[in-house]
């Protein structure tokens, strides 16, 4: 069974506020469909048609109001009245008689963008609902458009040879980002024919000192994508016909949002419940604007944040060893290496992967910048010296299984060692190796016995600490961040629920005040691990 078809009765299944479907089960870990055995796909590119892409980042736009770089007070945001309208206002259409992207990934608070909507119905409108905690409504209304004509706009165009899928539509509507403060937002459009839509837009933080960063996967969501025919796994045919670079220039499938609204929203609701000093930004900041992070507490990656650029590796490298805490709370994080390039509407709008370090051109001018997964030759760097854990397997499904239930991690939990939480491994994992070597000092925090692809395995959480004193903590799990909220809903209890939710709380709350490892430091505990 494909990720995206799982992501899709996942995220459905959450707008409807059930609890049953598995949340984001990518497709692949040893092998993907269609792809072959061994590294859980692999290659790598240069920019569109080859070329390597601009390296700038999206720069503000001459012009209109100013960015406001204010710190965003979460207690005073939360406290405004919310609602559920993002969510009971969803009425998808299978016949797709509206679609929609944004012209930026990401913006400044008073910044605009512009939107692209192909629909069959003659006119839409437009409404900008900012994500968080709201009372558990999860989102506030900011915005609402005027009443806008609509068109059936031209089929998308396929790049041969590397089956990029772009649609270059006109512009139909430009937002203002007026007064709007920064976090996660998701744009409803609905059609005339009452049918709707999700375009996500981030609206980043100006500057993130002493904040605890909440970076959206954009990067991935984008891989999985298969709006036109191809993603990064699949193609009309099979493996072999995917796309080798995919384009923010398209809608998303499913409901627009499927990456966000299962990965991704259940942390950020947790993180503005509690108050915390937040900010907000994309992976792909991660990679254009370093500086934006500088004195960062932490920079949490959610539930599936697999596709990293060298600048991003590189980057989040240089937070950590500054002193800013990291967490991984999805498995399979940092797996996939790739490049940016560029198209009409800016730096940075696509994400080359090719998977095969021998079919990617860059391989003749750059070996070391080829997309193939990080681990793999010709220029190895495994994930885990970063995350700590490495990428195992899909699928498996299995109890997260406490270790060392002393870990602060656990405080609160009631956890001893031993203590299984229903479902909570899944569906893909990590686990901690001794080759290649992570970090030194790591605390494996679990480990959990998982079945898969017919051979006996282990799945691990961790944590380790650095010189700076910054602490790096990993789920090893992907069904992490859908605990949080109700989704994953066939495969979990309430205890694991709250098992995850108290846990991530202890981890939020102790990053968020500074150098974890100062206070933290990890205990090596490896040797004592059972298990191969």
């Amino acid at each position: 069974m494909r990720w995206a078809a799982l992501m899709v009765a996942a995220v459905l299944t959450a707008a409807a506020g059930c609890s049953s479907g598995d949340a984001g089960a990518p497709v692949a870990a040893s092998k993907r469909p269609g792809e072959p055995n061994g590294a859980h796909g692999s290659s790598v590119p240069s920019g569109a048609n080859g070329s390597n892409g601009s390296n700038g980042a999206e720069a503000p736009r001459p012009g209109g109001p100013q960015p406001n770089t204010a710190a965003l007070d979460v207690a005073a945001e939360n406290a405004k009245p919310g609602t559920e309208d993002w969510k009971t206002g969803l009425r998808t259409d299978p016949t797709k008689s509206i679609e929609a992207y944004a012209d930026r990934i990401a913006v400044r608070p008073g910044e605009t963008f512009r939107l692209f909507v192909s629909t069959t119905a003659p006119g839409f409108t437009a409404k900008a609902y900012r994500m968080g905690w709201y009372g558990g409504n999860k989102g506030r209304e900011v915005w609402k458009s005027a009443h806008t004509p609509g068109r059936k706009q031209a089929e998308p165009v396929i790049d041969p040879g590397v089956n990029t899928v772009h649609a270059d539509w006109d512009p139909s509507l430009t937002v203002p980002t007026t007064d709007w403060p920064e976090g996660s937002y998701l744009l409803l459009l609905t059609s005339d024919a009452g049918f709707s839509t999700y375009v996500p837009v981030t609206v980043r933080s100006g500057q993130t000192r002493g904040r605890t960063v909440l970076l959206n996967a954009v990067t991935t969501w984008q891989a999985y994508n298969e709006w036109g025919g191809y993603n990064l796994y699949n193609g009309p045919r099979d493996y072999s016909d995917r796309a080798r670079i995919v384009s923010f220039d398209r809608p998303y499938d499913s409901t627009g949002a499927a990456g966000f609204l299962n990965m991704e929203l259940p942390l950020i609701a947790v993180a503005e419940r509690m108050g915390l000093p937040v900010a907000y930004a994309t992976d792909v900041d991660l990679d254009a604007e370093p500086k934006m992070f500088a004195g960062a507490t932490a920079v949490i990656t959610l539930g599936h944040d697999e596709y990293w650029s060298t600048a991003m590796r590189e980057h989040a490298t240089e937070a950590r060893d500054s002193g800013t805490n990291l967490a991984f709370l999805g498995a399979n994080a940092v797996n996939r290496h790739i490049r940016f390039g560029r198209t009409a509407l800016g730096d940075r709008r696509l994400v080359i992967c090719y998977k095969s370090a021998a079919e990617d051109p860059m391989a003749a001018d750059d070996p070391t910048e080829t997309t193939q997964d990080w681990r793999l030759p010709p220029h190895s760097r495994p994930e885990n010296v970063l995350t700590g854990t490495y990428y195992q397997c899909f699928p498996g499904n299995a109890p997260f299984v406490v270790w060392d239930a002393d870990a602060w991690v656990f405080a609160g939990t009631g956890a001893r060692r031993g203590t299984a939480y229903k479902g909570l491994v899944g569906v893909e994992y990590d686990r901690v190796v001794r080759d290649p070597a992570p970090p030194q000092p790591i605390q494996v925090l679990s480990h959990s016995p998982v079945t898969c692809g017919g051979k006996a395995d282990f799945a691990n959480a961790s944590y380790y600490t650095v010189p700076s004193g910054a602490g790096v903590f990993s789920t090893g799990t992907m069904r992490w961040v859908c605990a949080l909220g109700t989704a994953c809903g066939q495969y979990l209890d309430e205890a694991g629920r709250r098992f995850a939710t108290q846990v991530t709380e202890n981890v939020l709350r102790a990053f968020a005040a500074g150098p974890a490892g100062e206070t933290y430091p990890a205990r090596a505990n490896f040797a004592e691990v059972a298990g191969p």
